[in-house]
């Protein structure tokens, strides 16, 4: 049985997804998973990596933040690998998306951990290489107003990302989300004064004829 709160599939939450291209997992990390996860994401953030720059290739748009890529990750802990392959996890994101979830091959590209821990700190639009992403939150600020917001479009493209079709979801440590991450453009909102935090595990998931990134080292971008 996983370790994680899967809720119960019905066949509203596919619909759900399919329509948003998002669905909302609260509290996806028991109150007693979670400060395990969040003590083994600690320990490996003195590996992390400082990021700071635009990308060309879309739209130059920023990433200010502090990453951790997967192939790091699989050499240096047991417990996020086996949370990334876990059997249940799998069978219930590939029932909600209508897909045959299976593991990215690159294991640069499967799991990573991002962190914005300073203010203007933020992750800028984009869309992934992979279809399906799952971000659980370790950290988040407690209120909306201080940034660090998801936002993104359904089923759209870049520039849909300045308009009011946009869409926003605050989360809370211990939550998900899976995203539709390949055809709904997203960015997380820049953290609005010093001492905020938004630290997530972000799991990438394909589909058996999906196994090459894009993009190279797709990983450092999410």
């Amino acid at each position: 049985m996983s370790v994680l709160f899967l809720p119960e599939y019905a066949p509203v939450l596919r619909r759900r997804f399919a329509a948003d291209g998002y669905l909302h997992l609260p509290a996806l990390m028991p109150p007693e998973v979670l400060p395990v996860i969040d003590s083994e994401v600690r320990r490996l953030g003195r590996l992390a990596v400082r990021r700071d720059f635009s990308m060309e290739c879309m739209d130059r748009s920023p990433r200010h933040m502090t990453t951790l890529g997967g192939h790091a990750i699989a050499q240096d802990s047991e417990l996020i690998p086996q949370l990334y392959h876990d059997e249940h996890l799998l069978d219930f994101l590939g029932r909600i998306a209508d897909l045959q979830v299976v593991p990215v091959g690159d294991v640069l590209e499967r799991h990573v951990i991002n962190s914005l821990h300073q203010q203007g700190d933020t992750h800028g639009a984009h869309t992934d290489d992979y279809p399906l992403a799952l971000v659980l939150f370790i950290e988040a600020p407690a209120d909306p107003t201080d940034g660090g917001l998801l936002e993104y479009a359904p089923h759209a493209g870049l520039s849909v990302l300045e308009t009011s079709a946009a869409r926003r979801a605050h989360h809370r440590p211990g939550d998900g989300y899976l995203l539709r991450s390949d055809t709904t453009a997203h960015r997380v909102t820049p953290l609005r004064r010093p001492g905020l935090r938004r630290t997530v595990l972000n799991f990438a998931y394909t589909t058996p004829d999906r196994q090459r990134a894009l993009t190279p080292s797709a990983s450092l971008l999410y």
